[in-house]
């Protein structure tokens, strides 16, 4: 249970930064990608062994974290287009909405146990993060404007589906260290290119306010993926059970700080997400 908290307890801590980020005017794309390296750094600095690339080549992991570190910086990207086209609370509610991918995985992967109860839980979790979430207008007018909110759904699950078979099929215990700092070395080369795209198009100017935002993201963001990984290997709960928990946990904090520190208003529709979201952790849960 420690990890569930120590997960969500960083992501909150993630929230808090992104809402800054606004606030300092700070590039996203760059400092995204200065956030991956620096949890590759992160990780380099925790682990007790070396960092030999030729032997992580080996890993049965390897090509799951090439995979992952790319569906991170795209997904990611994915969720800035959605936000600045849809709406903001489009983007957070089609994100956290996709706890239903592995949800689903895990029943047909693992032959995870689902009771009437669980099942109640699991749609009343899907309700709460939509209700939660909505915090600003924002809307799919049309169906051609379907595709970006669909891409983030699907990418936000594949990333904690693709979680779950690492660690249960992969990875081993003393191995997540180094495959959360491979998978960020690689979500770092992916943003490389895509910066030196917009450099090259655009004429982009990377800013040191970028690269410190990127630097105050990233070692938060190494310990939110670690200790998400911990939280799976623990096996306290099915990984059905632990992902609704742990999405609709985020939802819940991340409001609470919005309401606490950045002065956001609760409206009625919040307040009945979080009251959702309350019953449906006490459903997966029993």
């Amino acid at each position: 249970m420690i990890y569930i908290l120590l997960s969500v307890l960083f992501n909150a801590v993630l929230f808090i930064i992104l809402k800054l980020f606004s606030k300092f005017d700070i590039n996203t794309l760059q400092a995204l990608v200065v956030n991956y390296f620096t949890a590759f750094v992160m990780g380099l600095l925790f682990l007790e062994g070396g960092f030999v690339y030729s032997e992580i080549i080996q890993k049965p992991w390897f090509p799951g974290s090439f995979m992952l570190g790319f569906l991170f910086i795209a997904v990611f990207y994915v969720t800035a287009l959605t936000a600045q086209q849809n709406g903001l609370s489009v983007a957070s509610v089609a994100s956290k909405m996709s706890v239903i991918i592995p949800v689903c995985f895990g029943m047909y992967l693992y032959n995870e146990s689902m009771g009437i109860l669980k099942i109640i839980g699991v749609l009343l979790a899907l309700i709460a993060v939509y209700f939660s979430s909505k915090k600003e207008v924002g809307s799919v007018s049309d169906y051609k404007n379907l595709l970006l909110p669909a891409m983030v759904f699907v990418g936000a699950g594949a990333i904690d589906t693709s979680l779950k078979i690492m660690q249960n099929n992969y990875l081993s215990s003393n191995e997540i260290g180094l495959f959360s700092s491979h998978t960020f070395l690689m979500a770092f080369s992916v943003g490389v290119f895509l910066i030196g795209f917009n450099i090259l198009k655009n004429k982009m100017k990377i800013t040191g306010k970028s690269i410190l935002g990127g630097i105050v993201l990233g070692i938060p963001n190494y310990f939110s993926l670690y200790y998400l990984i911990k939280m799976l290997d623990s096996q306290v709960f099915e990984s059905s059970t632990i992902f609704t928990i742990h999405n609709v946990a985020i939802v819940i904090v991340s409001t609470l700080i919005g309401i606490l520190f950045f002065k956001e208003k609760i409206s009625l529709r919040n307040g009945i997400g979080i009251t959702l979201a309350l019953i449906a952790i006490y459903l997966v849960t029993n």
